[in-house]
């Protein structure tokens, strides 16, 4: 992994708890992948429930998509003041990908929670987001993950050794 994005993963993983990196086969659809994205934001008090219905709601509106990044990731959040507590995020990574909003041209693969209890902590997050999905060789190795462990590893720059 490169000096940069090495960098700019790890200023992430300083963002993630050990169990917000989550990985699943499959699942049902874009509100199951939600819900399993926030439930240990939700276990933590990172955020509260109106902060996950207010992601879906915004999922579910026209234009609902827009939180699709390209490259098969999307990044689901709402306002901080609709149930943000502390600044966290979560990550998702499935082997099949689901369609967001039911659309077939927002097919998903990794979707990211993102709490920021500030629009400054949300700019500052997605700005170090936005610097590593601009990394083809980064992108490339998250989509290959198969386990949480190997997703650890694309935000921590570690070497999987299992």
């Amino acid at each position: 992994m490169s000096s940069a994005r090495r960098k700019g993963a790890k200023v992430l993983n300083q963002f993630f708890a050990d169990d917000t990196m989550l990985y699943s086969q499959s699942v049902t659809g874009w509100e199951e992948a939600v819900d399993l994205v926030t439930q240990p934001l939700l276990s933590r008090g990172t955020i509260r429930p109106q902060y996950v219905d207010a992601i879906k709601k915004s999922i579910s509106s026209p234009g609902g998509t827009y939180i699709d990044l390209g490259y098969g990731i999307a990044l689901a959040h709402a306002r901080p003041e609709m149930g943000v507590v502390t600044t966290l995020l979560a990550v998702l990574h499935v082997s099949q990908p689901f369609l967001l909003a039911d659309s077939p041209e927002h097919r998903i693969t990794t979707l990211f929670c993102l709490a920021a209890e500030s629009n400054e902590r949300h700019l500052e997050l997605m700005k170090e987001l936005a610097s590593l999905l601009s990394n083809a060789r980064w992108r490339q190795q998250l989509e290959s993950v198969s386990n949480e462990e190997e997703l650890r590893c694309v935000f921590t720059g570690e070497e999987d050794n299992s």
